[in-house]
């Protein structure tokens, strides 16, 4: 979409929302309303568990009218989502991470953040992690890893219970706001 600017278009940025299979991911529309109200349009891309019931498909495409990406496009068809101007990953998963660190470009997901990288484009990332997960020496050297190429993120979640015994809150817009620090 454009914003008119009297006779001349203005796009907005693009944005790239990666979508794990974490529970915390059914509340993904906060993470979009947000950008939108930053100025970002967005598109949405998942990893295949992830578009196994953890967020509701049809809503998002609404939110974002386009459709979600999850699989890659035969040779011939269009491109559905321009070019990004940045990439958010939320929520992050222990599995994501490490084939990202890795180079394992087996998912579009991952493709497109190993190929962000490359590219130079800005990547902010929300790690949806349990404790005994982040516990394991792979994790903690992908991050290493993923720090060492620039990527931008954010502090840990672990969706563990809080001393009040509620789930503490997913931190959506940090991920925007890791991308603004740039």
């Amino acid at each position: 979409m454009s914003e008119q600017a009297g006779s001349e278009s203005v796009a907005r940025p693009f944005l790239y929302v990666v979508v794990c299979a974490a529970g915390v991911a059914e509340d993904v529309g906060r993470l979009i309303d947000a950008a939108r109200e930053r100025g970002w349009e967005v598109g949405v891309l998942a990893t295949p568990v992830a578009m196994g019931g953890f967020f509701d498909v049809a809503a998002v495409e609404a939110r974002t009218g386009r459709p979600i990406r999850s699989a890659w496009r035969t040779p011939g068809d269009p491109r559905p989502f321009p070019a990004p101007d940045a990439v958010v990953v939320a929520p992050a998963t222990f599995n994501t991470i490490n084939k990202w660190a890795a180079g394992l470009a087996d998912t579009l997901a991952v493709a497109t953040l190993c190929e962000a990288c490359g590219l130079g484009v800005p990547v902010a990332v929300l790690p949806c992690v349990a404790d005994a997960l982040a516990a394991h020496p792979a994790y903690g050297e992908s991050l290493a890893r993923l720090r060492g190429m620039g990527v931008r993120l954010g502090d840990p979640y672990t969706g563990g219970a809080g001393e009040d015994g509620g789930r503490p809150e997913f931190g959506w817009e940090k991920a925007l706001d890791l991308l603004e620090r740039g």
